[in-house]
């Protein structure tokens, strides 16, 4: 039975929704592919060919056609299987993401896309390597296990024997994203912005066309710690030493230890980290001790920006070890959390009676290294400008600074980081924008990007005609009432 397509206006190839697969993509399974020529012929394994051959639409008894392994394309060296348009599905609503608009022939021409990039990287000889891509899966590997609560249930979610099975499949679908994610980069890496064409495409849009900006503000802050004193941290290398004495000498368990002791989300599975590679996410003076270690071995404590340390190596696997580690972090007394307040409303009460200006304490004052130079400026991680989307950025952030104006100065707030420390800051709007029609003076900026954007997708679109007329594919006759943006259809009718 011919499966029922949706009819759809063409869709853009790097639209936003269908851009979102390339990171659902990362976390889907390949398929096993069979061997398969350029007219769909399969070669079974008793030698039987079976050919999947397009109903002519006048023939008045047209062929049975058969579908090889459920393949619904091939794109140069790569075959797209019906089941991974249903597991695009599969993706994108394990990830809360509507699905009810998203057509298959959507997901389709995604994923052409993607084979149509991977296939011409290799030609071009771009390599990815390998500890690139194990670097990428251990990372969905982590996050994986964090929302199921194991290896085995991340295995047993995937339908698959165990996690090494799962690995191996990552790979080769992580090994094409990435390709492709390399190849589009290619194409667009030359490609640059005049001034003259930023105007252009800018006066070419209509005026009751033109984008809108959200509400944005620039905000600065100075942090006051709470002293960590040298003495506290002696204090919590001289409880470690007594640990790992105990465990080398008395031969007390190191994993009992931590399930009592160490004060990380590792102490109730006995402070075990396993299968921790160069590559992994871990802070480098971690691993560096950790690789520095014979199996068996208790390091000496040491720190770290998250505490001090002592570590055990479990077992090591080739390039791969299992670590348990226990963790502690310096207490900090009250008196000088009292200590750390009353500096702040100092600074704070300076300011506001217009002694300091808040810039210049914050370059006098303020523990944040990162910003202190800056007067206390705090940057967006995401645009890496100053301006902060008030319907984007933090909730926390917004709220501490939604009604204030600029210039103002806000009460002081208690932050606590992950150890439960305590710290102080207070904050001011160095700059509100409000919502408005986009002016090219004021918001230059964003107007290249958003012309350089346009002139990338030329660039793209171009690039993607032109390889799809040099490439062999072949689309299921499944899909031929698919209205693609691009030609996939090239060669059949």
């Amino acid at each position: 039975m011919q499966l029922i397509t949706k009819n759809m206006k063409p869709i853009h190839p790097i639209s936003l929704a269908l851009g979102l697969l390339l990171c659902v993509q990362g976390m889907m399974l390949a398929q096993e592919t069979t061997p398969i020529d350029s007219t769909l012929t399969i070669t079974t394994a008793d030698g039987i060919a079976d050919v999947v051959t397009a109903t002519a639409k006048d023939s008045v008894q047209p062929f049975k056609r058969f579908k090889a392994e459920g393949v619904t394309a091939v794109v140069g060296d790569y075959v797209v299987l019906d089941s991974d348009i249903d597991k695009s599905y599969v993706e994108l609503q394990a990830q809360g993401i509507a699905t009810e608009d998203i057509s298959r022939c959507e997901l389709l021409g995604k994923l052409l896309e993607d084979k149509l990039y991977a296939h011409h990287a290799k030609i071009d000889s771009i390599l990815i390597p390998d500890a690139q891509i194990n670097g990428r899966i251990d990372q969905q590997i982590q996050y994986m296990v964090s929302e199921l609560g194991s290896e085995e249930k991340v295995a047993a979610y995937y339908k698959k024997s165990n996690i090494a099975e799962l690995r191996s499949e990552l790979f080769e679908v992580n090994k094409t994203l990435q390709l492709a994610g390399e190849m589009q980069r290619k194409v667009v890496e030359n490609v640059e912005i005049t001034p003259e064409e930023i105007r252009e495409f800018f006066y070419a849009i209509p005026e009751e066309e033109r984008p809108t900006f959200s509400a944005e503000v620039e905000v600065a802050q100075i942090v006051i710690e709470p002293e960590v004193t040298e003495a506290a941290k002696q204090r919590v290398i001289d409880r470690l030493n007594e640990f790992r004495r105990d465990i080398v000498e008395n031969g007390a368990s190191f994993a009992s230890k931590a399930v009592l002791y160490s004060k990380d989300g590792s102490a109730s599975k006995g402070g075990l980290l396993p299968g921790i590679k160069k590559s992994s996410p871990y802070d480098k003076k971690f691993k560096d001790v950790a690789f520095s270690l014979r199996e068996g071995e208790v390091s000496e404590p040491f720190e770290t920006e998250f505490g001090f340390h002592i570590l055990k190596v479990d077992k090591i696997r080739g390039q791969e070890i299992d670590v348990r580690h226990i963790i502690l972090f310096p207490e900090v007394s009250q008196e000088i959390i009292d200590k750390a307040r009353v500096e702040i409303d100092s600074i704070r009460a300076k300011i506001v009676a217009g002694d300091l200006e808040f810039a210049e304490a914050a370059k006098l004052y303020s523990d944040e290294e990162e910003t202190r130079n800056d007067g206390g400026q705090l940057s967006n991680p995401v645009t890496l400008d100053t301006r902060f989307d008030l319907t984007k950025m933090d909730p926390t952030l917004s709220a501490q600074v939604y009604n204030l104006k600029a210039g103002e100065v806000s009460k002081v707030y208690t932050d606590r980081d992950y150890t439960g420390k305590s710290s102080f800051k207070i904050l001011t709007v160095t700059g509100r924008y409000d919502e408005h029609t986009a002016d090219f003076a004021k918001d230059y900026e964003k107007v290249k990007e958003l012309a350089l954007k346009e002139k990338q997708i030329r660039a793209i679109q171009k690039w993607q005609e032109k390889k799809i007329q040099e490439t062999y594919i072949n689309v299921n006759e499944d899909y031929h009432d698919c209205q693609f943006a691009s030609n996939w259809l090239k060669t059949q009718s």
